[in-house]
C-alpha cells in the first residue's frame, strides 16, 4: 500500500471514529437496580440524563439502601455506556485495538 493510500485510510477512519462519538453522545443506555425501582440514564459519553426512583424506595429510616441502589444502577449504566461504545468503536476500527479509545 502506498503512503498516499495509507493516509486517505487513517482519515476516512478518523472521520467515522468522530461520527462514531457524536453517535455514541446521542445514544442513550439504562441502567438499573431493584428490579427497576432506580433507573439511571446516561449517554455513552457518561453524561447522566436522568435518575428515576421508584416510590418503594424512598425510607426516611433506610436512606443507605437508595443509596445503595443508586450506585448499583449507577455501575448498569456505566458497564451498559462502555460496552456499547467498544462495539462501536470496534466497528469502526474494524477490530483493531487503538490505546486511549478502547
Amino acid at each position: 500500500m502506498n503512503q498516499n493510500a495509507m493516509l486517505a485510510q487513517v482519515r476516512k477512519m478518523q472521520a467515522e471514529m468522530a461520527k462514531a462519538q457524536e453517535d455514541l453522545a446521542s445514544t442513550v443506555v439504562a441502567g438499573t437496580a431493584g428490579g427497576g425501582l432506580v433507573t439511571v440514564e446516561m449517554s455513552c459519553d457518561y453524561r447522566v440524563k436522568s435518575v428515576k426512583l421508584g416510590k418503594e424506595t424512598i425510607d426516611p429510616e433506610d436512606p443507605e439502601m437508595l443509596e445503595d441502589l443508586i450506585v448499583v444502577a449507577m455501575n448498569d449504566a456505566v458497564a451498559k455506556a462502555q460496552e456499547t461504545s467498544a462495539q462501536r468503536m470496534s466497528s469502526v476500527t474494524g477490530g483493531l485495538r487503538i490505546p486511549g479509545l478502547m
